[in-house]
């Protein structure tokens, strides 16, 4: 175990990516327990204004992903240097990921229903990096031997393959899949064979025309929602705090 966690996490060569995924997670930490307290109207916390105008903390966020990420492009990533930009970077990924819901509706969501989605991205984000930090590589690089990989027929056709196995499953709807499946080929394999989501670009395409295979799409979604979305959402709430209710609406009223 010791052997292993040298070799593929303290290693000089990943040692940065280790900075920055440590000053990711735990900036995504401390912005959450920040901004609950914020709402809460607990503690000294308050938000950011400049001349009436909110400055939500995607900016600094922003800032800092570019100065990190030109940092970590121009020094030696074996040197202190480039552990210093791998922090910077690591910050301001985690400010900005934690309201990737605004960037994505271009509005104030982040207590909201919508806002669920910067927490399943910085979740996400966060399983990647942590599989490359493992020693995975993307689309399957890593299975394969020396000689397959100095064989560049072979390298070529792995990629393409597993490629297509996560472009098939992101076709079907399942974007966290098709995601984790470019690190973890198998994930993606398994999304491109099963049924694709209702509503998603595969099933439009090649269900229009067979009500069977529509009815067994539309049955297994709503079996697997109706397993996993409660659970999901306590671990969500659990994680980036609970949103605020919809407002009751009155009947013909949208």
């Amino acid at each position: 175990m010791g052997h292993w966690w040298v070799r593929n996490i303290v290693e000089p060569g990943k040692l940065p990516l280790l900075l920055a995924l440590a000053a990711f997670v735990l900036t995504f930490v401390v912005t959450r327990v920040i901004t609950r307290l914020i709402r809460a109207g607990k503690g000294p916390f308050g938000n950011v204004k400049a001349g009436g105008l909110h400055i939500h903390h995607v900016v600094p966020g922003v800032v800092l992903t570019v100065v990190g990420g030109f940092g970590a492009v121009a020094s030696d990533r074996h040197g202190a240097g480039g552990a210093v930009a791998a922090v910077v970077f690591g910050i301001g990924a985690g400010l900005v990921l934690d309201e990737f819901a605004l960037i994505l509706h271009l509005d104030d969501v982040y207590w909201t229903e919508d806002g669920r989605k910067s927490v399943e991205v910085v979740v996400l984000t966060a399983a990647l990096v942590g599989l490359l930090l493992a020693g995975f590589s993307p689309f399957g690089v890593n299975d394969l031997t020396q000689q397959e990989l100095a064989d560049r027929g072979s390298a070529i056709a792995t990629l393409a393959g597993n490629f297509l196995f996560s472009l098939i499953a992101l076709g079907k709807g399942k974007t966290r899949t098709a995601v984790l499946g470019t690190i973890v080929p198998l994930v993606a394999l398994v999304g491109a064979v099963r049924l694709a989501r209702p509503g998603s670009a595969w099933a439009r395409r090649f269900y229009g025309g067979r009500p069977r295979a529509r009815a067994r799409a539309a049955l297994r979604a709503y079996r697997h929602d109706r397993r996993w979305a409660r659970p999901r959402r306590a671990v969500q709430d659990w994680i980036g705090g609970k949103p605020d209710p919809r407002p009751a609406r009155l009947p013909g009223r949208r």
